[in-house]
């Protein structure tokens, strides 16, 4: 590990420059505040390193992964009627489940599984994602926040008030004390509720209609006629350098040139603006909460989203160890990474932070700065962590607006321009399913945009496998003069050609495919004696298949037609055993290694029945 220390230490000193503004970012624009971001940068980066199989790989909170936390966080956050401190153990408890669900398909080797997910349900949800973070940065970028613009809290005085309504009389259910002679107490607390309490409630309304991507563009021309001009031209001025400074030099990140050159600028200047507030300096230490605050009841809604973020942060992770792979002409382990991933995220949860994966730019930064070994990665998790301890005081004084800077340029960067350029190229149905993901991640729910892309992109490849089967199993009428020049048709007796018929099956019989599979037994005329059905080129039939072939040769034997079965593989034959349609339905003696040894079955023991007029 230590043979190429130089490599490793100027490979993860660099790649934790770079990680270090987007911690932050991602941190504030989850919700839980820029040190949520920081810490799980820090311990994803190291434990993934640690346990992972890229030994190049840098891990930490990715646009995606902390686009779908946000989600999480806003949901569990609303049931804790709006206090983040009350919701944080049921939230990381729910990160703790995403890390051992990566670990479980790391154990269980399902990461080699994770490649077969198909490119327009990908590209779909990565736009949506690149979308959604651009959309929700609009109100920050022009420094406007809801919660705090007094004329717009105003507006949810009155649900405020139903709120807290609502809530004295579950209280007063909850402690039985809701009867006719206490009833007078109840109406005298509801007298009671002070100012301080309703502006509270009406801030956290406030916040609630505005979170989110429908929550942000309907709040949109609102902020429109609150615009801050120097939070905003602080936000434009973070994008410029950011695309800027790209085009001069790639050796010095963009992104911490833009955070530390606005920032500094803002404190020396003494703007008043907006910061990120306070960022704790010492070291991290774990949050036993989650353990004495447990509460199953708010986690369980969240299954399944924990589920579609064990999966994201799989794919994020793969597809940058295939990046890795490339640059470093080695081969990852899929599992073992997957392991790793899992590793760090759970323990990142347990000390307040977000979930994240591999990071594919700075995975990319530390391979050309010299990382060689997964120790690059630890040491970049080690320089956030002495930043974090040290420079904490520092951060507090960062603007917002330099931080939904940084975050549009992710936005925009994280969407599949390679999937948007072809779209004149490629299938209306890959066009169908890339957007319907992208709608639906956006406006809708990112799990289940994931879940109808994946069906539709099945059923699609379903068809699409079944008409290709149908074009090339055709049936084959050996009179017919296109089929008599065939090397192995042409043997057989110009007698016997009315009398026999021929199935060519190419693919798997599987259920896209029985009903046209069944059709065979109905395209045979009643004259004919005979059906040859080739197989050689049928790797599997599934369940559906086999009873598709069992009405097949049952419809076959009552027309009094003879199928015989040329050249089945391994799966079929078995399968066909199994379930005895070999012997009951087709005898063991109608079943041939090769198109020769049935030629001569057929020249030996098939008559010529057909009438001369019907030939």
């Amino acid at each position: 590990m230590f043979k190429h220390l130089k490599g490793d230490i100027f490979g993860g000193l660099t790649a934790a420059v770079v990680a270090l503004p987007l911690a932050l970012a991602f941190g504030v624009q989850s919700g839980m505040g820029a040190i949520a971001g920081l810490y799980g940068a820090i311990f994803i980066g190291f434990f993934a390193s640690l346990f992972g199989g890229t030994h190049t790989q840098i891990s930490g909170p990715t646009a995606p992964m902390t686009a779908v936390s946000m989600v999480v966080i806003a949901g569990i956050v609303q049931v804790y009627e709006g206090d983040l401190a009350n919701a944080l153990p049921a939230i990381l408890a729910v990160f703790i489940m995403v890390g051992l669900m990566q670990v479980s398909l790391g154990v269980l080797k399902l990461g080699k599984y994770i490649k077969y997910i198909p490119y327009p349900v990908v590209s779909g949800f990565m736009t949506g994602i690149g979308m959604i973070i651009l959309i929700t940065q609009l109100l920050p970028a022009m420094g406007y926040y809801p919660a705090e613009d007094k004329q717009f809290v105003e507006k949810f005085r009155p649900a405020a008030k139903e709120v807290i309504l609502e809530s004295i009389l579950e209280n007063e259910v909850d402690d039985q004390l809701l009867v006719l002679k206490n009833f007078e107490v109840t109406i005298e607390k509801a007298r009671k509720i002070i100012p301080e309490q309703l502006l509270t409630e009406s801030k956290t309304l406030a916040k609630k209609d505005s979170s989110g991507v429908l929550g942000a563009l309907r709040t949109f021309p609102v902020a429109i006629q609150n615009i801050n001009g120097l939070e905003l031209g602080l936000t434009v001025i973070t994008i410029f350098i950011i695309f800027g400074f790209k085009r001069m030099t790639t050796t010095i990140p963009s992104t911490l040139v833009a955070l530390l050159g606005v920032s500094i600028a803002v404190y020396v200047i003494d703007l008043d603006v907006r910061t990120i507030g306070e960022i704790p300096t010492g070291f991290p230490m774990p949050n036993f909460e989650i353990i004495t605050g447990f509460n199953f009841s708010a986690m369980a809604p969240y299954v399944l989203t924990a589920l579609t973020l064990a999966f994201l942060g799989a794919i994020d992770s793969l597809l940058t160890s295939v990046v890795a792979d490339n640059m470093t002409k080695t081969k990852h382990n899929p599992n073992k990474e997957l392991i790793g991933q899992g590793i760090g995220n759970s323990i990142a949860a347990v000390f307040g932070g977000i979930p994240g994966a591999g990071a594919t730019i700075r995975t990319v930064v530390n391979i050309n700065s010299g990382g060689k070994t997964r120790l690059s990665g630890m040491i970049a998790a080690v320089m956030l962590l002495i930043m974090a301890v040290a420079l904490g005081g520092f951060a507090e004084n960062i603007p917002s607006a330099v931080l939904a800077g940084i975050l549009i340029t992710v936005g925009i960067g994280v969407m599949d321009y390679k999937g948007l350029k072809v779209l004149r190229s490629i299938p209306k149905s890959d066009i169908v399913i890339m957007f319907v993901v992208l709608l639906l991640t956006v406006f809708w729910d990112l799990v289940y945009a994931v879940g109808v892309g994946l069906v539709m992109a099945t059923l699609i490849f379903m068809k699409k496998m079944g008409d290709v089967n149908n074009d090339e199993s055709g049936i084959k009428r050996l009179s017919e003069s296109k089929h008599m020049d065939h090397a192995d048709y042409s043997r057989i007796p110009v007698k016997l050609r009315e009398e026999i018929f021929i199935k060519e099956l190419s693919g798997p019989i599987f259920f896209g495919y029985t009903s046209d599979f069944q059709s065979m037994s109905r395209d045979i005329p009643p004259y004919a004696t005979h059906a040859l059905i080739r197989m050689k080129r049928v790797p599997f039939i599934d369940q559906s298949g086999l009873f598709a072939f069992e009405d097949v040769l049952q419809n076959l034997s009552q027309k009094g037609i003879q199928p015989l079965l040329i050249e089945v593989q391994e799966q079929p034959l078995y399968r066909l055993e199994t379930i005895d349609i070999i012997p009951d339905l087709i005898g063991k003696e109608h079943v041939f290694e090769n198109y020769d040894t049935c030629l001569k079955w057929i020249i030996k023991n098939v008559e010529d029945t057909v009438p001369a007029v019907e030939k």
